[in-house]
């Protein structure tokens, strides 16, 4: 019997310390949070997606020895996913103070530890099988040992496994060649509006879809998220255009990990075999019932998905 896929998880975990403030306070003066928290972010918010929608996964980045590496293995933990890496004993996780104000966006500012030290002999320490799919984020691409790691490692996949890469809200501090490798790669290409944006020039999401296209892998496709107006795809094998998947209205509480989200349960679906707009359908929906809630990691089990889906009169099929 063949081994059920899984989630190989390429990106960084680490801890976010979450301040709620009404707005951002003007250069040199100060604010008063109204609540604090501390807990693990950055990819876990990816991969608690996934496994709350039933997908294995396995977190193949680096953390650290300290308060702030405790908190990420106590996390990861908790969710079933299982560290491929021991803990680094010289260096602690990094940290993110997360900044959500009255409006519900966030601001980050981000110290890195121990998850930007992945090597190439980590990356070995994983058995990528054919049916996995593995996840590269552009927050690891950002740290120069995990920048250098990651392609070769890439290209020496099982062809049959999938690439899933998340530019992240880094993409400008991206080294080009090294992206436009790790894309070469690619199977699905989540990006948001702006992050597109950056790498098309075109604001407008379906036409940024279209254009990435030819950056990824053959037979591919290319997913840039909208926020609430859902999703625009493009690939190989959806037709000349690109496709609309529209987002769902909810009462929104905090987006912190909605992205996040959004990507994990498109990986979740795709693993079962849904198709991709079937998928990001689905995506669309774990990631409105993700903002109804104080976050970051606000990810819903597949249950709830599977029930708000019905209540809006549709299963996992494409929208409208």
């Amino acid at each position: 019997m063949a081994e059920p896929p899984r989630l190989i998880f390429t990106g960084n975990v680490i801890v976010d310390v979450v301040l709620t403030i009404d707005r951002l306070p003007e250069a040199g003066s100060d604010t008063l949070a109204s609540s604090s928290r501390l807990t693990a972010g950055g990819g876990f918010n990816t991969m608690a997606a996934a496994r709350r929608d039933g997908l294995p996964v396995t977190f193949l980045g680096r953390y650290g020895q300290g308060p702030f590496g405790a908190i990420v293995h106590a996390a990861l933990g908790a969710e079933g996913i299982e560290a491929a890496q021991p803990a680094l004993p010289d260096l602690d996780s990094g940290y993110c103070v997360v900044l959500v104000d009255g409006s519900a966006e966030r601001t980050f500012v981000t110290w890195v530890g121990a998850e930007g030290r992945l090597g190439r002999a980590d990356l070995d320490l994983a058995e990528v099988r054919p049916g996995d799919i593995v996840y590269v984020s552009g927050y690891s691409l950002a740290h120069p040992a995990n920048a250098a790691a990651i392609p070769g490692w890439l290209r020496e996949l099982p062809p049959a496994a999938r690439v899933i890469t998340d530019p992240s809200p880094l993409i400008a501090t991206l080294d080009p060649a090294t992206l436009a490798e790790v894309m070469a790669r690619t199977d699905v290409f989540s990006a948001n509006a702006r992050e597109s944006r950056h790498l098309t020039g075109t604001g407008e999401p379906g036409d940024a879809a279209a254009r990435l296209v030819g950056s990824i892998r053959p037979g591919g496709f290319v997913v840039v998220r909208d926020g609430p107006h859902g999703c625009w795809l493009a690939g190989d094998n959806l037709g000349r255009l690109p496709v609309h998947v529209p987002g769902f209205t909810v009462p929104v509480v905090d987006t912190t990990g909605a992205g996040d989200t959004h990507c994990g349960v498109l990986a979740a679906a795709l693993a079962r075999g849904l198709t991709p707009l079937e998928a990001a359908r689905r995506a669309n929906a774990a990631a409105a019932l993700a903002v109804t809630r104080p976050g970051p990691a606000t990810a819903p089990p597949a249950a709830a998905i599977d029930a708000f889906l019905r209540d809006i009169g549709g299963t996992d099929g494409p929208g409208d």
